[in-house]
């Protein structure tokens, strides 16, 4: 083997140091260069996760506009609706945009056991649930007179256990005056008043009757039957059909009412605009403060070929019904600061057991009650008929 001479030993000697240095620089971006793709790397995988995650609620946010009606302005929205109810009564910021007018109270149901028959929801099942509900008039008017042919409306909310809500609102009427949200938006635009006359435009009016022969029977149906004189002695109807699951999975599609135990009496539709303008609320009131009211809640049961999507059809009186149990009202409070005044008495909040039907006025009631809360909750809270008449009172003694 060869070796090196002394020359070359020297060469070598010097060049040593430097291709160690060479290589330690060389090493060095290596490492750092391994590092930045590990960095690239993770960065790559966060970018992707974040990606995703921004679809993800760029998507949620696309379906709620779509919802909201932003992405097609012709569309009939909840907004929609809450608009056209603020344009038929006016606006009345810190009320609820229908039923403005109201009284709020608490009591308890006492299930008796016999609606476990049609549904596994625990507010059958035996037992006493508490609940807070509201009394309200028709319309949007939160100053509106009582002494008017107008339906009176109950708002229940159930507590029950594991922390579930049953939410109903009820009629004194046992049919709707429409049976689309279409149709009620066509309607409340209808009968709105006439900017340039203040009255609705009776040819409008007219026009809308003349393709809506269900909201004539409507009418036809208040001035036909009695108003009745107290909140407490009238029966209220749910009005919608309901899809309720029994405990072998059975459905069975139910309407619900409430019947009274007070004796029914009816107002003279002649004198009604002589009475106070908080009768109805001054009277139920009295009558709590006597002693608690009660009603019986009935479950009606369909038969095969009943109408389950349409609240404008009434079910034959002869369809089975159950009593289910009592409910309790024994303490009433006026809703500027009573428990009722921030609830929404959403029919599709329902336990489980109890489910809507395809009848397309439960999500539109459900959507515009919604609306109406998110627009009351952000204005100044007003005084109420009922408060300010007992601040009047108060000022006379």
């Amino acid at each position: 083997m060869n070796k090196a001479g002394p020359a070359t030993e020297r060469v070598m000697s010097r060049m040593t140091p430097a291709i160690l240095r060479f290589r330690s620089r060389f090493l060095k971006q290596l490492v750092l260069k391994q590092r930045a793709f590990k960095q690239w790397g993770a960065i790559r995988e966060d970018l992707a996760r974040y990606l995703l995650i921004a679809a993800l609620v760029g998507a949620c946010a696309a379906a709620f506009a779509y919802v909201a009606g932003w992405l097609s302005p012709g569309r009939l929205s909840a907004d929609r609706i809450v608009d056209a109810l603020e344009a038929h009564d006016g606006k009345h910021p810190g009320f609820r945009r229908a039923h403005a007018k109201g009284l709020c109270f608490s009591g308890t149901f006492d299930s008796n056991g016999q609606g476990g028959e049609l549904s596994r929801a625990s507010v059958f099942q035996p037992g006493r649930y508490p609940l807070i509900g509201r009394f309200s008039t028709g319309g949007g008017m939160p100053q509106a007179p009582d002494g008017r042919v107008v339906f009176h409306a109950v708002g229940l909310s159930f507590s029950l256990p594991h922390g579930e809500l049953w939410r109903a609102a009820l009629d004194d009427v046992p049919i709707f005056p429409v049976a689309t949200p279409q149709a009620f938006f066509d309607f409340q635009r209808a009968t709105a008043p006439d900017p340039a006359t203040g009255k609705p435009d009776a040819a409008r009016i007219a026009a809308y009757l003349a393709v809506h022969p269900e909201t004539r029977a409507f009418n036809q149906w208040l001035k036909d039957n009695p108003v009745p004189s107290s909140f407490a002695n009238g029966t209220y109807y749910s009005i919608n059909a309901f899809r309720f699951t029994d405990a072998e999975g059975v459905q069975h599609f139910v309407r619900w009412s409430l019947v009274p135990e007070a004796a029914f009496e009816a107002l003279d539709k002649s004198t009604l605009s002589t009475l106070d303008k908080n009768y109805l609320f001054g009277e139920v009131i009295g009558r709590i403060q006597q002693g608690p009211q009660r009603w019986h809640l009935l479950l009606s049961v369909a038969e095969p070929g009943d109408t389950i999507d349409n609240a404008t059809v009434q079910w034959p009186a002869s369809r089975r019904a159950i009593d289910a149990g009592t409910l309790t009202i024994d303490h009433a409070s006026l809703e500027d600061d009573g428990a009722c005044r921030d609830i929404t008495f959403d029919p599709l909040v329902l336990p489980a057991g109890i489910g809507p039907s395809d009848d397309p006025l439960l999500s539109a009631r459900s959507a515009a009650y919604s609306s109406s809360l998110t627009r009351r909750s952000g204005e100044p809270a007003q005084p109420s008929a009922l408060a300010q008449e007992h601040a009047a009172g108060e000022k006379q003694q």
